[in-house]
């Protein structure tokens, strides 16, 4: 392949603040992008080339989209696969990841099932529609995660179900069919960002810890404070998770370590993860970047760690709806060991990613460091706040 610079224009899916991300990466690259998202001045928008203002299954926008630019891909899974796959096909520009690997993640059932019948490890679940039939699966269970099968998201749409006698506020809640996945009494969640090219290369970035709170990921620990045996059988796990998934680009593999050093699959992102934002400072080359030059068929990125690294998410931490002004950045600025991201989105309200910020060490990988990094990168974050003084 020739390359040459400038380069080619990227058409993105979704412009929140994986596309700021993105478009950030890459613009070193020579690479224009162009977002379609319904949001007026999107996160994205202030570092892109430009913006269609349209819903993501809305034909004309997405046609418009494909018209424009020389490759497609998403970094939302709300994004229609089969009006992808139409624009796709009517303007010969290629869609990646495959959108047939989109629809196949979109719906968390399906995905499980797809999963497990290509003999990839994930918990035990199973598909209710009923607060009678989720009763018995409470029971049998004794208790269990429910998740809507579609369009969940930072913990929306997740609900713990331990006492049947919740079952039919919990299925009202993520809307009725949904899916009941087993309690796992796990020792950690750990996640691993795979990444597919052409030809069929893949390459996996260091397996991640991965700590949530209220379903929402709060802090990322890279490399994860995890066995050897752990970690061979995630990256192992992971590259069988990539060769089952159709289309290049980057892939968060969410997954659970149990008590018993077993590895399963938790879900998949088939795009950059906030798993994976330490990679921007921690890695040799950042998800966003490598996700990007997968989608073009370039060349991937090394996918090495620089520097051991914890990343703490800024959530807002207000009661209400408001305007988003954070306040105590100076200390983050001043501090040497930290990088700070804001996501550039207008209105905070409660437990919404801001931003994020990233602590990173100086080399040693031992657990005692990491943890020395996690709670520096805790305290700068909780300096952080969209509170009135």
């Amino acid at each position: 392949m020739s390359i040459t610079l400038p380069g080619p224009t990227l058409g993105v899916v979704g412009a929140g603040q994986l596309g700021r991300m993105m478009g950030e990466a890459v613009a070193r690259l020579g690479v224009e992008v162009v977002v379609l998202d319904p949001t007026p001045d999107c996160p994205a928008a202030p570092v892109v080339s430009d913006q269609i203002v349209g819903d993501f299954d809305d034909p004309d926008a997405v046609h418009e989209l494909a018209r424009r630019v020389d490759a497609l891909t998403f970094e939302i899974e709300l994004a229609d696969p089969e009006l992808l796959a139409e624009a796709s096909a009517e303007h010969d520009v290629p869609v990646q990841p495959d959108p047939a690997t989109l629809e196949t993640i979109q719906d968390k059932l399906v995905q499980k099932e797809a999963l497990a019948d290509a003999g990839i490890p994930v918990p035990e679940f199973v598909a209710v529609a009923t607060a009678e039939g989720l009763e018995r699966v409470v029971e049998e269970f004794g208790g269990v995660m429910l998740k809507a099968r579609e369009g969940g998201y930072d913990g929306r749409g997740n609900v713990p179900v331990e006492d049947p006698a919740d079952a039919a506020a919990a299925l009202d809640e993520v809307g009725g069919n949904a899916m009941a996945e087993e309690f796992l009494d796990f020792e950690r969640e750990i996640a691993v960002m795979g990444l597919k090219g052409a030809d069929g290369e893949t390459r996996t970035y260091p397996v991640t810890e991965t700590i949530h709170r209220e379903e929402i990921l709060r802090e990322s620990i890279a490399p994860a404070r995890a066995d050897d045996a752990v970690v061979a059988e995630a990256e192992s796990v992971a590259r069988d998770v990539l060769e089952f998934l159709d289309g290049r680009g980057v892939y968060g593999i969410e997954l659970f370590e149990t008590r018993e050093g077993e590895v399963l699959v938790n879900e998949i992102a088939p795009r950059p993860h906030n798993s994976g934002h330490w990679t921007i400072e921690g890695a040799r080359t950042s998800q966003f970047e490598n996700h990007v030059r997968a989608v073009l068929g370039w060349p991937l990125g090394p996918t090495d760690l620089v520097a051991p690294a914890v990343t703490a998410n800024v959530l807002g931490d207000v009661d209400e709806t408001g305007s988003a002004t954070l306040r105590g950045v100076e200390e983050v600025l001043a501090a040497p060991d930290a990088d700070l991201h804001w996501y550039g989105k207008e209105d905070v309200r409660p437990l919404r990613k801001m931003g994020h910020l990233t602590v990173t060490g100086d080399g040693g990988e031992a657990a005692a460091d990491r943890g020395a990094l996690l709670s520096r990168a805790r305290e700068l974050r909780d300096g952080l706040t969209f509170r009135d003084a």
